[in-house]
């Protein structure tokens, strides 16, 4: 897992070649209907956030990833009703296979 601190350094290499790449085309921003190139302060800010989205991607992400792929809970309480009654283990499978697909990082 990587520190915020190695993040910032890799947000900061991939903002540096967006801003040179074809020869400068840079950023940009729309402001008043007029497109100008990012300033400096934008940049910065950019690599921020960048560097912000992927720690909080890396350290979250299993969260939302398990978020989505639960079934709805009318349907798990289904599961787990039938499971009494038939001596199954769905809902638990159901549950064993979600963490299993989007492990928490170690």
């Amino acid at each position: 897992m990587a520190t915020l601190e190695q993040l910032t350094a890799t947000a900061q290499a991939e903002i540096d070649a967006i801003k040179t790449a074809n020869g400068g085309d840079g950023m940009f921003a729309q402001v008043n209907k007029v497109r100008r190139e990012f300033t400096e302060a934008e940049y910065d800010q950019a690599v921020i956030d960048k560097a912000n989205i992927d720690f909080d991607q890396q350290e979250n992400g299993y969260k939302r990833a398990r978020q989505e792929a639960y079934l709805p809970l009318a349907e798990q309480l289904d599961m787990q009703y039938w499971d009494g009654v038939n001596g199954t283990t769905l809902w638990a499978d159901h549950i064993e296979q979600v963490k299993t697909d989007n492990p928490k990082p170690v």
